[in-house]
């Protein structure tokens, strides 16, 4: 008992901390910094205009040891499987460059990636470049875009980041199955509760 309060308390910590870096990306902004090259775990150079599909793309900043994303990562692959499936191209970024020689390094995201089954791109984003544009300040954080690049959901992937069985509403599947049905996105931003992005301090 003693070591979940620990666990929660850690977490509580994490959590608040997620919220004190930037702002974000407005909603209706075309997607920042497409052309910028990043080095994905297969050791191929992807950006984001290569990695859009025919409607779009889903931008994900993640990494590998935050435990909201583990906690969630069943959710994560099941939702980006739906994007792929909804012609929506899914890149997930790790800015987490003060972790970049440790536990984020490219080794160990190449091996997070492949136990996880991964089917599309998992890059660096040398120098939390794309998390500054974006205004991204934690894991997991969604960014959708439309064909035009243009951002029309920004938040969580749902509305409970702790306990997947008492989920009431899916946030981005319902923005992506609104964005394929070419509708107006109902609920265009939510928060996202996960861990701070590890950047790099000036």
């Amino acid at each position: 008992m003693k070591v979940l309060r620990i666990a929660i308390t850690a977490l509580c910590i994490m959590s608040v901390a997620a919220f004190t870096t930037g702002d974000p990306l407005p909603i209706g902004s075309l997607m920042p910094k497409a052309d910028v090259k990043m080095m994905n775990v297969d050791g191929s150079l992807v950006n984001l205009k290569d990695a859009m599909g025919s409607n779009g793309i889903l931008v994900m900043f993640s990494c590998n040891t935050c435990p909201y994303v583990i906690k969630n990562q069943q959710r994560t692959i099941a939702i980006n499987d739906f994007a792929k499936k909804n012609n929506l191209g899914v890149i997930l970024l790790n800015s987490n460059e003060a972790n970049r020689g440790g536990e984020d390094s490219r080794e160990a995201m190449r091996n997070y990636a492949e136990g996880q089954k991964y089917n599309w791109p998992y890059v660096i984003d040398k120098n939390h470049a794309l998390a500054d544009a974006f205004g991204a300040n934690r894991t997991p954080e969604v960014f959708l875009f439309d064909k035009n690049a243009k951002l029309v959901y920004h938040g969580a992937i749902d509305d409970n980041p702790t306990d997947g069985n008492a989920v009431t509403r899916q946030h981005l599947r319902e923005a992506i199955k609104e964005l394929s049905a070419g509708k107006d996105i109902t609920v265009k931003e939510t928060r996202s509760v996960g861990c701070a992005i590890k950047r790099l301090k000036n």
